[in-house]
């Protein structure tokens, strides 16, 4: 039997990324490989049903330090999920599935939604996010995505 080799990539502790579900083309993301989920910074969650499935609509701030711009989104939550965060206080968040695109790559994400207001950045890459596919290098950043962090800081 032959193993289908994973193409992998190496990326720094910090990258830009895009959710293009989310209508965001830019935020700047912490890869931290303690937390297992990824988690956004979103306020202003509004939960409603449709027949059987439940939607969250919400409010994210992609700018670090900012709150604008507003990007407003809606997604599916596939569950509510106890996360512990890195205070050790565990809290129960929505999850949501949605596209992480970083460089060249693009994959289907598990999302916790958080305010993360008073941390320092706006989304945290998990280590489910982005196992098996990418290596960290924990002394660089921006590997991955310097054309992005050019287009976003102009």
């Amino acid at each position: 039997m032959i193993k289908k080799k994973k193409i992998i990539d190496t990326m720094g502790w910090r990258e830009y990324a895009q959710l293009p579900q989310l209508g965001v083309e830019a935020i700047k993301v912490k890869v931290d490989t303690g937390a297992r989920t990824s988690s956004l910074h979103v306020s202003e969650i509004r939960y409603y049903r449709r027949g059987e499935k439940e939607f969250a609509h919400f409010v994210i701030h992609p700018r670090q330090k900012s709150s604008r711009p507003v990007i407003e989104a809606k997604a599916e939550v596939v569950e509510h999920r106890k996360v512990k965060s890195s205070n050790g206080i565990a809290s129960v968040r929505p999850v949501i599935l949605t596209k992480l695109k970083i460089g060249e790559h693009v994959k289907i994400i598990e999302l916790t939604l958080v305010n993360r207001d008073m941390m320092g950045f706006r989304m945290l890459v998990g280590r489910e996010a982005i196992r098996g596919e990418f290596l960290v290098d924990p002394g660089k950043s921006f590997l991955m995505s310097k054309e992005l962090k050019r287009r976003s800081e102009k």
